[in-house]
């Protein structure tokens, strides 16, 4: 399965989530994204499941191995935003789910 196709499983298992939208055609930043009310919590950038989760738990994860700080190409690390590596056994919708959350919503 390539990645597009898990992230395509992955947002038909968000859409009927009240709050949640599928992403929008387009290009730029959050074209490819899932969004809790109009506010992205989870997106597919270069080939990497992108998540917003609160700072602590990004730092976390980050130190374990798990993935990296995003960076958006402005040469700065978001503070909040998580890209998991591809190499990690992490769950994408348990990440998705953890990062709706983090954005308000419930699944």
């Amino acid at each position: 399965m390539t990645v597009e196709e898990r992230f395509e499983q992955l947002v038909d298992g968000f859409v009927g989530v009240d709050g949640v939208t599928p992403p929008a055609p387009g290009q730029g930043f959050g074209s490819s994204a899932l969004k809790y009310r109009g506010r992205i919590f989870a997106m597919l950038v270069r080939g990497q499941l992108v998540v917003k989760l609160s700072r602590g738990r990004v730092t976390s994860l980050v130190e374990a191995g798990e993935g990296a700080r995003f960076d958006a190409n402005k040469g700065t690390p978001m503070k909040e935003w998580f890209a998991l590596s591809e190499g990690s056994g992490m769950s994408w919708p348990g990440l998705a789910d953890e990062a709706l959350q983090h954005a308000g919503g419930r699944r």
